[in-house]
């Protein structure tokens, strides 16, 4: 009888060592959160709603297409009091014309789409082809889709054919058919 009892008494020692054990990792575990970390984890303002990998979308008009938009990564922030989409790894629009040929295209390393106010901030390596072939490289392009028109007041370069224009502040339509550079700071014109 008496090794039945020492085995009893192994076990309770054991048991009550495990919940010792568990007890002191719970306490030292637990730490007060500040009410900033706590803040951020409940305000959900500051968390994408959507996140989006390798996203393609289209837009369409009467059954055909009139923009694509092409990204590698989309967060979409639908409960901050301006809704906005953030592309933080770059975007390219494609824009058709009627016939279902590119028109114009817009490439950038970083983009926000203000929904509400039709806006889109295009950042960091901006270049726009036309398709006359002229090219715009700019750090910053603002694309106001409710006027139609693209616009800057950073430093621009457009290149054409034959042809080079700098200068700082630049506007022109969303197709970038009509430019003007508001103050161009130089040209040059070569022969091939």
């Amino acid at each position: 009888m008496i090794p039945l009892f020492r085995n009893t008494i192994k076990t309770i020692y054991t048991a009550s060592g495990l919940v010792l054990l568990a007890v002191c990792f719970l306490v030292t575990g637990c730490q007060s959160n500040k009410p900033e970390e706590i803040a951020a984890i409940t305000n959900r303002e500051e968390v994408p709603s959507i996140i989006y990998e390798e996203f393609e979308s289209a837009l369409t008009d009467s059954g055909r297409i009139t923009h694509r938009f092409i990204t590698p990564k989309l967060l979409r922030y639908d409960r901050k009091k301006e809704p906005y989409m953030d592309f933080p790894n770059g975007l390219h629009v494609i824009m058709y014309l009627p016939n279902g040929e590119i028109d114009a295209q817009i490439k950038c390393r970083n983009a926000i789409n203000y929904e509400k106010k039709g806006l889109w901030e295009l950042n960091i390596d901006v270049e726009a082809i036309n398709q006359k072939g002229e090219v715009l490289n700019t750090e910053q392009l603002f694309w106001d889709t409710k006027e139609k028109r693209i616009y800057s007041d950073k430093f621009v370069t457009i290149t054409q054919e034959n042809s080079v224009y700098t200068g700082t502040g630049f506007e022109a339509d969303e197709n970038m058919e009509n430019w003007h550079i508001t103050n161009l700071q130089g040209d040059l014109e070569f022969e091939e």
